[in-house]
Parts: structure tokens; C-alpha cells; sequence
């Protein structure tokens, strides 16, 4: 049994959300599935094609790296990857 404060949406509110949810539906699955700072490399290949195949630290290196400059502060990205890498030495080195 639903909540007393549940109320079944109108019909119109049905059809907006039907309509905002069409609209959008491409974009936000792009936005998720392929985003483009992270598909804009000149090869073509996403970056997620390669970083799969390394481990997380490695893996979130090469991202920042992938998608330095394509979204937001270039620095702040190669930080990123930066940290990282140092994180994988840290771990290699203490055996992990």
C-alpha cells in the first residue's frame, strides 16, 4: 500500500516527464555511456578501451591523462594523474 502522501501523477505530468525523459534520453546516455572528454582523442579510441586493462591506480593515471585539458583545469588534471602514480610506486614498493 503506498503512502498516505503518494499521489498517482496526472495525466499531463505523465506525458511532461514522457517528453522531458524522450529529450533528453539520447544526451544523458551519451553523457554516461560516452562522454566526450573521454572519447575526443584524435585516435578514436575511448579512453576506457585501454584503461580496463590495467589496474586502478595505473588505470586512473592514464584517464587524467587521457582526458587532460577536455574538461576543466588541465593542471588539476595531470595532479590527478600525478597522485596516482605516485600512490602505484608507493604500493609496488611496500610489495602490495
Amino acid at each position: 500500500m503506498p503512502p498516505e502522501d503518494f499521489r498517482e501523477p496526472t495525466q499531463e505530468q505523465q506525458e511532461r516527464l514522457q517528453q522531458c525523459a524522450s529529450n533528453s534520453s539520447e544526451t544523458a546516455a551519451n553523457a554516461v555511456d560516452h562522454p566526450k572528454h573521454y572519447n575526443s582523442h584524435p585516435s578514436g579510441v575511448e579512453a576506457i578501451d585501454i584503461v580496463e586493462h590495467f589496474n586502478f591506480n595505473v588505470g586512473n593515471a592514464i584517464k587524467y591523462l587521457w582526458r587532460c585539458g577536455l574538461k576543466g583545469d588541465e593542471i588539476e588534471d595531470l595532479k590527478k594523474a600525478a597522485w596516482y602514480v605516485n600512490r602505484e610506486i608507493e604500493r609496488r614498493l611496500s610489495g602490495g
